[in-house]
């Protein structure tokens, strides 16, 4: 799915007409700037002139507190364009913890290269549950969180660090599609909050407002 196109429409206003004169129709349009879909022939131009060799895990990382990810996407690997496709090598410190997020446009397969890992994948409830899959996960192991569902994952081990690759089935960096616990309680009203859970306002005020796009934090 490519998600860079924005379609604007345009509006149309009528005026009517006085009695004995005659009164003009204004009318005004508006379209705001879009980004065309890259059309067959220009994917299949950029899959013969793009470099198809990326050094991923050489790549400048973005530096956390509990981690490290390097990540080949449209944006730094050309030949991904339009191939609903990008990669990421994740590494977790001991103690590291990915902020609890999701992704509303894109699945993905987390391959453990090394360490172990706990996961959460909660779903949706359409027998009036919530699917709640709670899970340890090795190296080898493959896991897959499916569009859209709420999940997370820790390093499991203090004495070594975690390691993944994550394969995304869109394009454009992860910043572009991920959505953090951290931004979602933020967006909400405090009062609104503490309703739902039935807790003081109060209760709330430790939250961070600092909202950032893709967070590794570390347990302290």
């Amino acid at each position: 799915m490519n998600r860079r196109a924005a379609i604007g429409t345009g509006a149309a206003v009528l005026g009517g007409a006085a009695l004995g004169a005659g009164l003009t129709a204004a009318a005004a349009c508006a379209e705001p700037a879009r980004t065309e879909l890259p059309s067959a022939g220009s994917i299949d131009s950029n899959l013969n002139k793009s470099a198809h060799l990326f050094h991923l895990t050489a790549a400048e990382p973005d530096h956390y507190e509990g981690g490290t990810l390097q990540g080949a996407h449209e944006q730094n690997f050309p030949v991904l364009a339009g191939q609903n496709g990008a990669a990421y090598f994740v590494r977790l410190e001991p103690g590291g913890v990915r902020e609890p997020h999701w992704h509303p446009t894109a699945w993905e397969l987390n391959y453990h290269i090394s360490g172990s890992a706990k996961w959460t994948v909660m779903g949706t409830h359409p027998d009036g549950s919530y699917h709640n899959d709670v899970f340890e996960a090795h190296a080898g192991d493959l896991v897959f969180a499916p569009q859209g569902f709420f999940h997370y994952f820790e390093n499991a081990r203090a004495d070594a660090p975690l390691e993944l690759l994550i394969i995304f089935n869109t394009s454009a960096p992860e910043t572009s599609d991920d959505i953090g616990i951290l931004a979602a309680l933020n967006s909400i009203p405090r009062e609104v909050t503490a309703t739902v859970l039935g807790i003081p306002v109060s209760a709330l005020d430790g939250i961070p407002t600092e909202i950032k796009p893709v967070v590794i934090a570390k347990r302290h």
